[in-house]
């Protein structure tokens, strides 16, 4: 009989491999970049992707890096993220960057603090010939994004689970686009992995904050509201930008 672990397991990877069955997100030759920020949605994808990448198809490969932001108390011990991907056979790079808020008032901090993280990982990416950029967002984050941009920018879409980048040749790919957070927590909190040092001084001061809890309480109204909302998604194309 399987454990709980193992079921869990199963059902992640089951999802996992839907999607990029689905959405194509992987194809032989690819050279991917992982984005680890060394929370347990970061983790969970980089085990994923190592393991499938030790399947001979599709045949490709993996890389991850680490941002550390200088002034944002928002910190992973890199002992725990070079031992974890040591584990699993994975190259490690760490990268150290900062940014001035006031130069641009107008955006809020975790804007501006995303945004030169995901410059260091485009960079990194074109030095290495990586070809794709593995993030960690899961189906929660995407449903959440499309709420945002309906309630506060009166469009639909959301973070799409494969973009291709206009200005370099990249793909961003989220291949847990699929699984939902509370699989993601559970399977953490059952491998053991390590909880961040720090936390983000902004992470309980954001729209999304609200939106999670206003997304809690649509689950309560209807709990299809899941299925339904990613469904008028994939609809609609949103789901895909290529």
């Amino acid at each position: 009989m399987k454990t709980e672990l193992q079921q869990l397991e199963h059902r992640i990877n089951e999802r996992f491999v839907k999607a990029f069955a689905t959405y194509h997100l992987l194809a032989d030759d690819d050279y991917v970049l992982v984005a680890l920020s060394g929370g347990k949605d970061s983790l969970c994808l980089l085990e994923m992707l190592a393991r499938r990448a030790r399947i001979s198809h599709p045949r490709f490969r993996v890389v991850a890096a680490h941002v550390r932001m200088e002034n944002i108390a928002y910190e992973s011990s890199t002992d725990y993220l070079f031992r974890f991907c040591q584990e699993l056979g994975v190259p490690l790079h760490v990268l150290t960057t900062r940014f001035d808020v006031s130069t641009d008032r107008r955006r809020h901090p975790c804007f501006l603090c995303a945004w030169n993280r995901r410059k260091q990982l485009f960079n990194l990416a074109q030095q290495l010939g990586c070809n794709k950029i593995a993030l960690g967002h899961h189906q929660d984050d995407i449903l959440h994004t499309a709420l945002m941009n309906q309630l506060f920018q009166g469009r639909f879409g959301t973070m799409p689970a494969m973009l291709a980048m206009r200005k370099m040749p990249l793909k961003l790919i989220r291949p847990l686009c699929m699984v939902p957070e509370t699989d993601i927590r559970q399977y953490a909190l059952l491998r053991g992995y390590q909880k961040q040092q720090k936390l983000c001084p902004y992470e309980h001061d954001t729209r999304r904050t609200d939106i999670r809890k206003l997304f809690e309480e649509l689950e309560r109204m209807n709990p299809e509201v899941r299925f339904s909302l990613w469904n008028a998604l994939e609809r609609e194309g949103k789901l895909l930008e290529v």
